[in-house]
């Protein structure tokens, strides 16, 4: 049938299903974005693994990083987005949106004082740089000693 040949109703049904799919389509694509930064982000991290923890650190690798300036030079070098130095900063930035569903990548912050990047979520794990005497990479944290109190996801 060609749209010639469509009634009126016909039309603007075909117009709000056109409407509807490039919603979605465009919806989709800035999902895959949103993904792509924040794995883009831990895989950088990922990366820094065995990085000495030094309080206030930013790396490079030798220099070490402290729990946020791994979180914020992760994002910076993988995705130019800069989130702020310190969880202060942070939690302050309007770039942060809280999310009760976490994602690999996404923030999970542990008080206002200490944030890391989730790991694997359903497995309670994050990455980061803990604490003195420990390195980058994966912390296995547990109820009820140990925990994220809340999760940010970047609004871009």
């Amino acid at each position: 049938m060609t749209v010639s040949a469509m009634g009126v109703g016909a039309k603007r049904l075909a117009a709000v299903l056109l409407a509807a799919a490039t919603v979605l389509l465009l919806s989709s694509a800035a999902a895959s974005a949103h993904t792509k930064r924040r794995i883009k982000a831990l895989r950088w991290a990922e990366t820094q693994a065995g990085a000495p923890y030094v309080y206030g650190g930013t790396g490079p690798f030798g220099a070490g990083y402290d729990c946020s300036g791994l979180v914020y030079k992760s994002y910076l070098r993988a995705t130019g987005i800069n989130i702020g130095r310190t969880t202060g900063d942070m939690l302050a930035s309007r770039r942060l949106v809280r999310t009760n569903t976490p994602r690999r990548g996404d923030l999970a912050f542990f008080g206002s004082g200490h944030v890391e990047l989730v790991y694997r979520w359903k497995y309670d794990w994050t990455f980061g740089a803990h604490d003195a005497g420990s390195v980058v990479g994966p912390i296995h944290w547990q109820y009820p000693y140990w925990y994220p109190t809340a999760y940010y996801r970047l609004r871009y």
